[in-house]
């Protein structure tokens, strides 16, 4: 499958942590239900959803429309590594650019979360 397109995203952990406490809502406006409630049953929230805040960034990034629809790219957590889901716009962007699969990964340390994304088809 060709590669269409790449995505990498770097963001500080303590912006995520600040956003979170100074905007109650930044977690229900970017986050699913889902992502939010794996993120807060973790010890440290801020830096799983940090991690996938650089994930959606990563996505937009690899299908060329950049990210303003933040949950409408979702952080699906099953067994073993995470994967994507898309809905709305970015659903429709992938499916015009013949997009078969979409890989991730996401990575943080203690004050930095990264992501990077591959959408092939």
């Amino acid at each position: 499958m060709p590669v269409l397109g790449i995505g990498l995203d770097l963001i500080e952990i303590d912006r995520i942590a600040a956003a979170l406490e100074r905007r109650p809502r930044f977690a229900e406006r970017c986050f699913t239900p889902d992502e939010a409630r794996y993120c807060r049953s973790r010890k440290f929230p801020p830096q799983h959803f940090a991690a996938r805040f650089a994930a959606k960034e990563a996505v937009g990034k690899a299908l060329g429309i950049g990210m303003t629809r933040w949950r409408e790219v979702e952080v699906v957590r099953g067994r073993g590594a995470p994967t994507i889901a898309l809905h709305g716009r970015y659903k429709a962007r992938a499916e015009a650019l013949g997009v078969t699969s979409v890989a991730v990964t996401l990575t943080h340390s203690r004050g930095m979360a990264a992501a990077a994304a591959i959408v092939e088809g």
